[in-house]
């Protein structure tokens, strides 16, 4: 797909973005502070392969304008996004000013929300493309749990997503987006832009429940490569969707893109049926269950550590991260007292409580009114009484642990997940000699799932519950599997070709 053909010049490419998933059914606000803005330099030295002698740093001409990412939580404010939008657009205008931009790479996630809008990544790209023209040619690289609405994908000339959950391919992912941008606009004008095929299949599932891990999602994705080696494609990509989000855009998506635009929509209507017909294969990636069931599972399990995934409140998937009701649960476990075993739970943020037991200090014994801030609907505070035997500050967080007669509680400033092996160390915690680990987490991240003698996945309420229907969406596009009766529904009724400049083009090309 790519050419012999070099630009005199080297193309000026602007990079911008929003990136968050955002739970409509939690509470929690994203506020611009928080997506923690980048501009000019910092939007670059955030990817390696533009940074100074990076792989592609001198293949253009590269215009960081302002990128804003944070890691999961609430929707972002109207007046946060409308002012992060146009602080975008007036770099973007800037940029053009100077000269015509060649391209943008458009930096998304694809299940951002922001109130009142049901779309903001194509709110956003259609603000972009009214202000760099239509010559110019836009790129994303967005998570496979990500949205791709219909003027998403007629808006944004080259999507690619994640092969991979847990995500171990993202930066490879933002660089082929980088890549494939390039490798475009060293074909000659009109013929830059690819023809492209949009499938939206009516299957709403959570992460935990399409892990590449397992089948089918791993017999699935592993078509996406087969598909974008074939000639005349240029890449593939299967979105399964964000579904703690209500919006109408939230449902999986199949897209495939290239020169060739009738094998486009020839593999991506291939792919998408099977998707729709393996729907009822996908599962839970581990054992789930209440969370009295999955505490009894790991008093009664001979191996440690035994992991729980509190997956109600996971803040990476959108939950507040405040959420008590599984800590009050386990803190009151009679089971857990009389078993003679130990727990670690993290987390719970609550910065009054985490400045209180720093100032009280290692050593200190200290009562503590923590959670609930934000999200009080499934509990109310939860009072923990200990000692604390660590304060770790750092740039942007403090952390405690509170030491319990039978579970240590890492106490936070702000919210943050538990993914890494030094996440607990750095606290003089060892998690691998830990007899029972819960965390704030779906499906567990590669260290924690290495260092699992075995885990479960407690069902447990929040923000992000598994229970898709506990939570009652009235805005996705009905009927949708598996919240109705699908057994009528054609899954490719709504796909669409966007045939680019193959349109354009000769019957001789």
């Amino acid at each position: 797909m790519t050419s012999d053909v070099v630009l005199p010049h080297l193309p000026r490419v602007a990079v911008c973005g929003i990136s968050l998933e955002a739970s409509t059914f939690s509470p929690a606000l994203t506020t611009a502070a928080m997506l923690a803005p980048r501009r000019g330099r910092e939007v670059l030295d955030a990817w390696e392969f533009w940074r100074p002698g990076g792989a592609l740093a001198d293949r253009a001409r590269w215009l960081g304008v302002l990128q804003a990412r944070s890691i999961a939580g609430g929707a972002i404010p109207a007046d946060d996004y409308v002012l992060l939008k146009a602080e975008i657009l007036a770099g973007l205008v800037a940029a053009v000013a100077d000269a015509p931009l060649d391209g943008v790479v458009l930096d998304i996630h694809g299940a951002a929300s922001v109130a009142g809008l049901v779309d903001m990544e194509g709110d956003l790209a259609v603000a972009v493309r009214d202000v760099v023209g239509p010559a110019c040619l836009i790129s994303s690289g967005m998570d496979l749990h990500g949205n791709v609405s219909r003027t998403l994908a007629e808006t944004v000339d080259l999507l690619t997503t994640y092969r991979t959950a847990p995500h171990v391919d993202w930066q490879e992912t933002k660089e082929r987006a980088a890549r494939n941008l390039l490798d475009r606009l060293a074909l000659p004008p009109g013929r830059r832009r690819p023809a492209k095929a949009w499938v939206p299949v009516p299957i709403l599932l959570p992460g935990e429940m399409t892990s590449t891990r397992q089948e089918p999602a791993t017999s699935l994705y592993a078509r996406v490569p087969e598909i974008e080696a074939l000639d005349g494609i240029l890449d593939a990509g299967i979105w399964i969707g964000y579904p703690w989000a209500d919006e109408p855009r939230n449902g999986a998506v199949v897209m495939v893109v290239g020169d060739d635009a009738d094998l486009a929509m020839t593999e991506a209507t291939a792919l998408a049926s099977d998707l729709w017909e393996r729907r009822e294969e996908f599962g839970f990636v581990a054992p789930t269950g209440s969370f009295d069931e999955v505490m009894a599972a790991a008093l009664a399990s001979p191996v440690t550590p035994y992991f729980v995934s509190d997956s109600g409140d996971n803040p990476t998937a959108g939950g507040a991260g405040d959420v008590t009701w599984t800590l009050t649960e386990l803190l009151a476990s009679e089971e857990l007292a009389a078993s003679g075993r130990r727990a670690i739970y993290a987390s719970i943020p609550d910065a009054m409580g985490a400045l209180a037991a720093a100032e009280a200090g290692v050593g200190a014994d200290v009562r503590l009114t923590l959670g609930a801030r934000v999200d009080a609907r499934p509990a109310p505070p939860v009072e923990v009484a200990g000692e604390v035997v660590a304060v770790v500050p750092s740039d942007d967080n403090l952390e405690v642990v509170v030491r319990t007669a039978t579970v240590d509680v890492i106490v936070t400033r702000r919210r943050r997940p538990y993914h890494l092996e030094q996440d607990f160390t750095r606290l003089g915690l060892d998690p691998r000699s830990a007899d029972v680990v819960v965390v704030k987490i779906g499906y567990l991240e590669p260290e924690l799932f290495d260092m699992a003698a075995d885990w479960m996945l407690a069902l447990t309420p929040g923000g992000v519950d598994q229970d898709l229907v506990r939570l009652g969406h009235r805005r996705v596009r009905r009927p949708m599997f598996p919240l109705d009766d699908v057994s009528g529904v054609d899954p490719l009724a709504d796909a669409e070709l966007f045939p680019g400049d193959t349109a354009r083009l000769s019957p001789e090309g």
